[in-house]
């Protein structure tokens, strides 16, 4: 393969991801990033690594899972390339079933996994416990699976910059538009657009048609060391403890919203729940507010692929609240696409899919 130029606007998970990728395959790489590494939703504070049930299988759940199943290797090339912890551990997680029709179901589930999950991953129906972190369950019974796993999205974002570089890439903040050196301008080369929730504006705004949106959300972290533990999932409320002896609570959905990066009575709402389901959490001090908005395509699935109407520039957008576990497979699925010109895109995520 002969050496290839990639530019990638976007500094976020997808945008370093993909950098990433195409460096480790000889391209000559440079990424923009329209205000600093992390400003946007990718610096939030949450890093929950969490499957889809094991059932009613689509490409989208399978997609997933090879990338979660990816991440490990992944995340720990980029802290050996860039010598920065990225917070990964595969410590997997805990739900609480409400009622017997939900263990039914989990137990379901269970079946689903042993086969859908090829073996590589457990989804289990075990009885509840009180071991001062297990949340208290109605049923008696809580699923675990082996399957989640956490980073520190800051930190995780931090290690891919510094890999890229480490790896000849270039990385730069405060521009946002490819200069004129980019795909179309006199250099052969691809451009690929991760520009999060205006991203998915700009190309609405490009097709005359509403591809996506952004979704707000708002999280906390709680000082409090529960590092070996996994993360709990309750009720849609996700608690993940990380590797420096913190607690991440998230996250709230919001589609209506006035300011994007201001916390309110909602996250309020959200620490409440975190302590009455994990009392372990009652007194622990909450050390940061986050609030941001997430690029939500149409589809519910990331976009990918070519940017209908401009050859050369590409887009990879819509990782909402699963785009760092998808991270992995999209990097890698783009890089190919970019570099290869193989298209190993699944149905459901390419730009047509979201119209």
């Amino acid at each position: 393969m002969a050496i290839a130029d990639v530019t990638v606007m976007g500094g976020g998970i997808f945008g370093l991801a993909i950098a990433w990728a195409c460096v480790r395959r000889g391209a000559i790489v440079t990424l923009y990033e329209r205000d600093r590494i992390g400003a946007g939703s990718s610096g939030g504070i949450v890093g929950a690594l969490a499957p889809h049930v094991p059932e009613q299988w689509n490409p989208k759940k399978a997609f997933q899972l090879e990338s979660l199943l990816m991440a490990g290797e992944f995340w720990r090339e980029v802290a050996d390339v860039s010598g920065v912890d990225p917070g990964y551990a595969r410590l997997g997680r805990v739900q609480p079933l409400a009622d017997a029709a939900a263990l039914t179901l989990a137990r379901g589930r269970a079946v689903g996994a042993a086969t859908l999950w090829q073996g590589q991953a457990v989804w289990r129906v075990v009885p509840a416990r009180s071991d001062g972190w297990a949340p208290a369950s109605p049923s008696g019974w809580l699923v675990e699976d082996s399957l989640s796993a956490r980073l520190h999205p800051r930190r995780a974002a931090s290690a891919l910059a510094a890999a890229i570089r480490a790896r000849g890439g270039m990385v730069e903040e405060g521009v946002s538009s490819p200069p004129a050196t980019a795909s179309g301008s006199g250099r052969k080369g691809a451009v690929i657009w991760a520009t999060g929730y205006q991203g998915l504006a700009d190309l609405s705004a490009d097709l005359c048609r509403t591809v996506g949106t952004g979704v707000k959300g708002q999280a906390a972290l709680l000082e409090y060391d529960a590092r070996d533990q996994p993360q709990l999932f309750v009720d849609g409320l996700h608690i993940v403890p990380h590797g420096d002896g913190t607690v991440s609570v998230g996250s709230t959905s919001e589609r209506d919203y006035e300011a994007a990066n201001t916390t309110d009575e909602r996250l309020d709402a959200l620490i409440a729940r975190a302590r009455a389901v994990c009392p372990a959490l009652g007194k622990a001090a909450v050390i940061e507010r986050w609030a941001g908005v997430r690029p939500r395509a149409k589809s519910r699935a990331p976009i990918m692929g070519e940017w209908p109407g401009r050859p050369g520039h590409f887009v990879a957008n819509g990782g909402f609240k699963i785009g760092f576990g998808m991270a992995p497979k999209v990097a890698s699925v783009m890089a190919e696409l970019v570099l290869e010109g193989r298209d190993a895109i699944p149905r459901g995520f390419r730009v047509a899919d979201s119209l």
